[in-house]
């Protein structure tokens, strides 16, 4: 059996810790992001590096898995932020100003994740029954706007939609000669960052606090809850593998539903009372 090549844990140790300070590609729509990658990241760079090398122990090539032996970077609890009703109709309201609303419409229609919205083409449209499949994204690998398959198998999914979705793609579709939906000025895939970029200025017009494109799609996720829809039937909807996933991450209760869970909880406890709240001292 032969040593790890002098690929040791003390050298991967040196390669997170570089990725985590300087490790994204650099491009001109990330000038201002931070250079390194996210906790998150390097972990699954990790997780990929540890299966080789466990494979590699497993055919004898190694005598030990150097990954074991990382101390991995902790990752981030990132608030998710949400929309409220009166926010959202601002926030349409100049997205539609700024003639963009049809794409941001459509996001908070589904709530698709950006490279799913993006990746979407007129194939995957069908109008006539109200329904979209969702079955790409659109994502930046090595510096080059590609297509790539989804996140998981759940993800391949097919969602309905209203009257209202359905129409504004029909006058989409006909001011666009692209296969995209969403294409960018030459026809192509939009970027990802582009998208951002411009979700943050139609906040800022609109005079909202800003928030990343994901919470787009965690604001229909909330009020689709709020709306009565079942959990499981929200999962689903996500393209989530994990019920508890969807729960704990991306549903919140709203201010308004839990004042109105007091008051109908109140009013049902009066009624199981036997005497009048009022008439006690």
């Amino acid at each position: 059996m032969t040593s790890a090549s002098g690929f040791v844990t003390l050298d991967l140790q040196r390669l997170y810790k570089k990725l985590l300070s300087g490790g994204r590609v650099e491009r001109i729509e990330s000038e201002k992001q931070p250079k390194g990658l996210s906790p998150k990241t390097v972990r699954n760079i990790n997780q990929v590096i540890s299966s080789a090398l466990t494979f590699a122990k497993e055919q004898k090539l190694i005598i030990s898995n150097p990954a074991d032996g990382c101390a991995l970077p902790k990752l981030e609890h990132r608030e998710m932020k949400t929309l409220t009703a009166d926010q959202l109709q601002s926030f349409l309201w100049e997205a539609k100003e700024s003639g963009v609303y049809e794409l941001y419409y459509i996001e908070l229609a589904t709530g698709l994740r950006r490279g799913e919205l993006l990746g979407l083409k007129w194939e995957d449209v069908d109008l006539a029954a109200g329904a979209i499949h969702i079955r790409r994204q659109v994502a930046r690998i090595n510096g080059e706007i590609v297509e790539a398959p989804l996140k998981t198998q759940n993800s391949y999914r097919t969602l309905s939609i209203g009257a209202d979705a359905v129409g504004i793609l029909m006058r989409q579709k006909e001011k666009n000669r692209s296969k995209y939906v969403f294409p960018s000025p030459t026809g192509g895939p939009m970027s990802p960052d582009s998208v951002l970029h411009m979700l943050h200025r139609v906040l800022k017009r609109a005079g909202l606090p800003k928030v990343r494109f994901h919470d787009l799609r965690h604001s229909c996720a909330t009020i689709m809850l709020y709306l009565g829809h079942h959990l499981k039937d929200i999962q689903t909807w996500l393209g989530h593998s994990n019920y508890s996933f969807t729960a704990d991450t991306y549903i919140h209760s709203a201010p308004q539903a839990h004042l109105q869970m007091a008051d109908s909880y109140s009013q049902k406890l009066a009624e199981l009372l036997p005497f009048s709240e009022a008439g006690e001292g």
